[in-house]
């Protein structure tokens, strides 16, 4: 089994209140660095991890999405691996929820992989809402890699 593998399918800590979210999207952002990978779950996989800028501008675009989508009083959506110094961030899109622990019988898959190590392929939702697959084009304004 790969690292990516191991670590996807392995304990994760999820991220519930909207303060761990902001602490650690602040941490990443002070901290951030040429590699990450960022996987949009349904669309190509990224071919090569993002220069510090691009991910800060990645970063701060979810949390926005986040923040305007989620209008909860708890997160809960955001699943990491180590919550001081995450490798690995699963995060589902507040949209597409339905039952993200696989109660239903049917898992829905996560939105975005941010990640240290090269993603793989994971299946992905039955339809991507053309809102958020032009979000992501216009977040990288046509770059490819990603």
């Amino acid at each position: 089994m790969s690292d990516f593998a191991s670590v996807y399918g392995g304990m994760l800590w999820a991220i519930r209140e909207w303060a761990q979210w902001d602490a650690m999207v602040a941490k990443l952002q002070a901290e951030a660095d040429d590699g990450w990978y960022v996987y949009f779950v349904g669309q190509d996989l990224p071919q090569a991890t993002l220069s510090s800028t691009a991910f800060r501008r990645v970063l701060a675009e979810i949390d926005i999405l986040l923040h305007h989508d989620h209008r909860e009083r708890y997160l809960g959506i955001v699943y990491v691996d180590d919550r001081e110094r995450p490798s690995l961030i699963k995060i589902y899109d507040p949209n597409n929820l339905g039952a993200s622990c696989g109660s239903s019988g049917s898992q829905v898959p996560p939105g975005w992989i941010l990640s240290r190590m090269r993603p793989e392929l994971l299946p992905g939702p039955k339809i991507i809402p053309e809102g958020r697959l032009r979000w992501w084009r216009e977040l990288f304004h046509g770059q490819r890699g990603v």
